[in-house]
């Protein structure tokens, strides 16, 4: 018996073992990247091409005045940052009543209605390009925050309503049923009750939808065509073609860190509710 016990336990320390050296190896990959991404822009075009994995002999801030002044990418980054929170709020406001409405009441349609929704998870973004561009422009706006916004809200309902619902089944609805109780109307139950009870969901969708529309290119390349307009990865890949003719790959990956820096902010920041967003649905759905 003490031998088994003994047996187990060696077998459960070395499966641990196996598996922080995996997770390790993981993190490598994905952090040494970045430390090479960070440091290699603050060369020169030189040291860049000279020695690629040295650290550079002088720092060349520059590089990030020039992306951020002359390339435009301090203009592109606060257009990204306006359409991505214009976005991002729109679209946890309205999933969140539809995905309350949808988890909360019982009516005709309700099933059809939400597998509607989960219908348009199976929709290929390169085949709504062409539809949606003559509607866009039907609207008369083409080449508009307006447009891009309604295309980013439309594509992002159906898997924001999906993770809601799958969180907001896992409430008490005795507590809105209380709130009824006291006086309040439905709509002042879902905003002052389910709403702040919902946050964990909330986070975890507005994280998963402020990656996917901060680094969206595919709808912002073909409904922006104005330059004042650009958003963050259309300025990059602007960026990417002038420092083929200029030779200045330094502004190039000091653009990049750019881009990298609000994801990696808003993850740090948030992440205790990411995690806590996904482990209660989890458990409870």
């Amino acid at each position: 018996m003490a031998a088994s016990a003994k047996n187990r336990s060696l077998a459960r320390s070395l499966g641990l073992g196996a598996l922080y050296i995996v997770l390790l190896g993981y993190a490598a990959l994905v952090i040494l990247p970045m430390i090479w991404l960070l440091y290699t822009s603050l060369k020169s075009n030189r040291e860049i091409f000279a020695s690629a994995w040295e650290m550079p002999r002088a720092p060349h801030w520059e590089n990030f005045v020039y992306a951020w002044v002359r390339a435009g990418i301090g203009r592109y980054f606060l257009n990204s940052v306006f359409v991505t929170t214009i976005s991002v709020a729109l679209i946890l406001v309205v999933s969140a009543m539809a995905a309350y409405a949808l988890t909360r009441f019982s009516f005709r349609g309700n099933r059809l209605i939400f597998y509607a929704f989960l219908a348009g998870l199976m929709i290929p973004t390169q085949l709504a390009l062409i539809p949606l561009f003559f509607l866009i422009n039907g609207l008369r706006l083409l080449d508009t925050y307006a447009g891009l916004i309604l295309v980013y809200i439309a594509f992002s309902l159906p898997f924001t309503v999906f993770v809601l619902s799958a969180f907001l089944r896992t409430l008490p609805h005795e507590l809105a049923e209380a709130a009824l109780i006291d006086g309040c109307t439905h709509t002042q139950a879902f905003w002052r009750v389910m709403l702040p009870l919902a946050q964990p969901g909330l986070v975890t969708a507005a994280i998963f939808n402020f990656l996917g529309i901060w680094n969206e290119y595919l709808f912002a390349l073909v409904f922006i065509s104005s330059e004042r307009l650009r958003t963050l990865p259309l300025g990059l890949a602007n960026l990417l073609i002038v420092s083929h003719y200029e030779s200045d790959w330094g502004a190039l990956f000091a653009g990049l860190i750019m881009v990298m820096i609000p994801t990696l902010l808003a993850y740090s920041l948030l992440q205790g509710q990411l995690t806590k967003g996904i482990t209660v649905g989890a458990l409870k759905g």
